[in-house]
């Protein structure tokens, strides 16, 4: 009587996947944000706090006057203030959908690629909320228009052949024709404008007033994550067999 195979051998020690499986430099960038939110949280004080969004935030009236020596804020802002966060909502959404669209990204392109998309896309975005709020003395602040720019950086590939998890980001590189032809990345893209143009026009969601998302930096993340991906993916993954 032959023993069936089962695959492997049963006395050797099966391989455990860790519990929390993110790539390090996703795992590296949740840590700084929440090193950062915490020193402000429970160390500094509300004036400090409020110098920090001020110098360290994104402000589109700087862009709007003449850029001044003694104030250098326009240099470092657009940035840094991705690394800001005004609450705990704030950062933990944040953080869940980071995890969930930053992961395959960095699988894909690498830990200086990832940042790298990560630099170019928070001044993307900030300057596309500046377009839109010219000359505003709004501070803008949070990692949203990085986390979009990763979410449209995903649906060029997470979605080819249905295959999100676990191996999607060795999957073909999508057009911009093939996204909107595939039903699931259609529905997808749909309905995260959507729920962006119901911000802009004032449609609160969790609680959470309208007037207080920049739904611009989304937009603009999302538009140029989308737009800008091939820039980033210069290596061309094994192509999946569906």
């Amino acid at each position: 009587m032959r023993t069936p195979r089962t695959g492997g051998d049963p006395f050797q020690p099966q391989r455990r996947e860790p519990p929390i499986n993110l790539p390090p430099v996703v795992l590296a960038a949740l840590a700084v944000l929440f090193a950062v939110f915490l020193l402000q949280e429970f160390v500094l004080g509300y004036a400090t706090n409020m110098a920090i969004w001020q110098e360290f935030g994104f402000m589109p009236m700087r862009y709007a006057r003449p850029l001044s020596g003694q104030d250098l804020a326009w240099l470092w802002s657009p940035f840094t203030y991705s690394l800001l966060h005004g609450g705990w909502s704030h950062i933990i959404f944040n953080a869940i959908w980071l995890a969930i669209f930053g992961a395959p990204v960095a699988k894909r392109l690498g830990p200086v690629r990832f940042l790298l998309l990560w630099a170019t896309s928070a001044a993307a975005s900030a300057f596309f909320f500046a377009l839109t709020d010219w000359g505003a003395a709004t501070v803008l602040i949070g990692a949203s228009g990085v986390v979009s720019a990763y979410m449209g950086a995903a649906c060029r590939f997470v979605f080819a052949g249905g295959r999100f998890l676990p191996q999607a980001h060795l999957g073909p590189r999508l057009s911009i024709g093939a996204v909107f032809a595939d039903p699931t990345a259609r529905a997808f893209v749909l309905v995260w404008l959507v729920g962006n143009l119901l911000v802009a026009v004032g449609v609160s969601f969790i609680g959470v007033s309208a007037a207080d998302i920049a739904w611009q930096a989304h937009v603009g993340g999302f538009l140029f994550g989308f737009l800008a991906f091939p820039l980033f993916d210069v290596k061309t993954p094994r192509t999946l067999i569906f």
